[in-house]
């Protein structure tokens, strides 16, 4: 598909990219959203938490929407599309991935990039327990990646899923790695780090014998964390397997939905192969906007409604209504 021209103009001080991404993540709020939290079993007996919040009509139109790094289900990005999809009659179910919703989950593995298994197990479980006609899914960050490879690494999707929007989409993770080892992200990867290592000592004492004190010591970035647990916890072999197999970039031909990608320009996150422009050019269902501005999941925009929300729900409308 084309290259979409993007629309999305910021105030002067949330064109800088770390304002806004700074901005977003530790001062949004969003109010009014009313969630009922589900809990499914999955596959291997583990569980995962589903925040649900629905339209004021019956419908059967659904949201799906997957946080991104060390996010849940709270998140105002989660919650601020939650709220403005309600408003437009759906039903919105906020996922917190494994040992994200408050709860360490009870295996050893969690959550990773490239984990679709338990995406297709959430929406199996919906499609089985409710009779939504249409599911729409929308990601951010990790959970966009995963989205984007769920739906290229498929031959066959369920009827129900109709469309995805995805934002902020690290969609070679390699290089997104690398971006957040540079020194402009150094205050990101260790809020990251820190967050991330503190949950796993938690559950090394669930867990000595497949993870040392030692190893855990050796822990001194995110790419130590990605080649100590994510990748062995995963069953890769190691930090690069794990960025190779999971990364969404080469799953992109293979989308036969219309899917959205909203990348900015200004986002730190992101290496130069983040933006797939040849991909987008070549396959009729991918559609690829890249303002100027928004930073990482920065996009502001008016009445507390951000520029990727407020795409998403039109995507969705201008694509199926």
């Amino acid at each position: 598909m084309p290259i979409i021209e993007s629309t999305y103009k910021p105030s002067f001080f949330l064109k800088n990219g770390f304002v806004s991404t700074v901005y977003s993540g530790l001062i949004r709020r969003v109010k009014d959203v009313n969630q009922e939290r589900k809990r499914i079993i999955l596959f291997d007996g583990d569980f995962i938490d589903l925040d649900w919040s629905f339209s004021k009509e019956k419908t059967k139109k659904l949201v799906i929407l997957l946080h991104g790094l060390e996010g849940n289900g709270q998140r105002p990005y989660m919650t601020g599309s939650a709220k403005l999809f309600n408003n437009n009659g759906f039903d919105a179910v906020c996922v917190n991935f494994r040992g994200c919703s408050g709860e360490d989950n009870l295996k050893y593995r969690s959550y990773h990039s490239g984990a679709t298994e338990d995406l297709e197990a959430i929406i199996t479980h919906i499609i089985s327990e409710k009779d939504y006609s249409e599911i729409y899914l929308k990601g951010i960050s990790l959970g966009a990646n995963m989205i984007l490879k769920y739906l290229g690494e498929r031959e066959v999707l369920p009827n129900q899923i109709k469309a995805a929007v995805t934002a902020s989409v690290p969609c070679y993770l390699y290089g997104s790695a690398k971006a957040l080892h540079t020194f402009k992200n150094i205050l990101y990867h260790n809020r990251f780090l820190k967050y991330l290592v503190n949950r796993l000592k938690i559950k090394q004492q669930r867990f000595k014998e497949d993870l040392s004190l030692k190893d855990l010591a050796s822990i001194k970035t995110l790419f130590d964390f990605d080649n100590v647990y994510t990748s062995k916890a995963h069953g890769f072999k190691d930090a690069l397997d794990y960025y190779e197999k999971c990364s969404c970039l080469q799953f992109l031909p293979y989308i036969k939905i219309p899917t959205l990608i909203i990348n900015a320009l200004n986002d730190s996150f992101l290496s130069p192969e983040c933006y797939p422009v040849k991909e987008a050019k070549n396959n009729p269902n991918l559609y690829l906007e890249m303002p100027q501005h928004g930073g990482h999941v920065g996009f502001v925009d008016k009445k507390n409604v951000y520029y990727n929300e407020k795409r998403a729900l039109e995507f969705v409308k201008d694509t199926f209504n």
